[in-house]
């Protein structure tokens, strides 16, 4: 074993199993087939998922509590402000998920099931056609959900399917660290760094802590959590110098508190 091995098969372990994937379609399909029986015809223009569960980087509800399905409801009228909306969702989830937990948080309407959270984001159209969402603070702001996907997906390709694992792993390290950063702003972080010349997982991973740095702008925890993750990696990187491959593993492994 090596820290190598570590990393490749913890970012391979870090996918969702069949059996939740299974289940995340059965409530998929229910939620669409609710909101078919709700709302009345015409009064939504569209509906659908988006977010990491639709790029491959979404991560398991053991290693992520606040791992999520992201889902966007298109209204097909734009003259309400968005708490309208939202409130319109509330009373949906309410009245199909009375047993489950729900709360609004902040721009979306969040609906907890056993296995999978989802968030639920009311949207509208502009004049021009462009999708639009609540900003959280009253008001709205334009969006385009999906946009990212077929950036990440020519990254990933482009580095030998190594940036997908890659996230998910900083993803894992950033939920075991607290949630010192935000899943989406790490994603697009991490597929704009450069990776030339890099030939494994070990590597990749390696290079996307090397790039994290304190700031005067972060609090103090989150400094000492960039400031340990950096140190285990420099100790990981002596012990497989001095030929110590078991004890570069478990010290790898004190990055993610194992």
């Amino acid at each position: 074993m090596s820290a190598l091995s570590f990393l490749t098969g913890t970012a391979s372990s870090a996918v969702l199993s069949v059996t939740e994937q299974s289940s995340i379609a059965t409530s998929i399909s229910t939620l669409q087939n609710r909101i078919g029986l709700h709302f009345a015809s015409g009064a939504i223009k569209q509906h659908f998922r988006f977010g990491s569960s639709t790029r491959g980087t979404i991560l398991p509800r053991s290693m992520d509590e606040h791992s999520d399905i992201d889902y966007m409801i298109v209204f097909s009228e734009n003259n309400a402000t968005p708490q309208t909306y939202l409130n319109r969702l509330k009373a949906f989830v309410e009245k199909y998920y009375s047993s489950s937990e729900i709360w609004q948080s902040s721009p979306t309407i969040v609906l907890e099931l056993n296995h999978i959270r989802f968030d639920l984001v009311p949207a509208t159209t502009t004049w021009a056609g462009e999708l639009q969402i609540p900003n959280g603070s009253g008001g709205w702001m334009t969006t385009n959900p999906n946009d990212f996907n077929s950036t990440l997906e020519a990254k990933n390709k482009e580095h030998k399917s190594l940036i997908k694992p890659t996230i998910r792993l900083f993803k894992y390290w950033n939920a075991t660290a607290g949630f010192p950063f935000q899943s989406f702003e790490m994603e697009k972080w991490v597929c704009g760094l450069s990776f030339w010349w890099l030939t494994n997982q070990k590597d990749y991973f390696f290079a996307v802590i090397d790039n994290l740095n304190t700031s005067t702008s972060y609090s103090q925890w989150v400094n000492s959590e960039i400031t340990r993750a950096k140190n285990i990696v420099t100790n990981v990187r002596q012990y497989e110098k001095d030929e110590k491959p078991v004890t570069a593993e478990n010290e790898i492994k004190k990055l993610f508190r194992l």
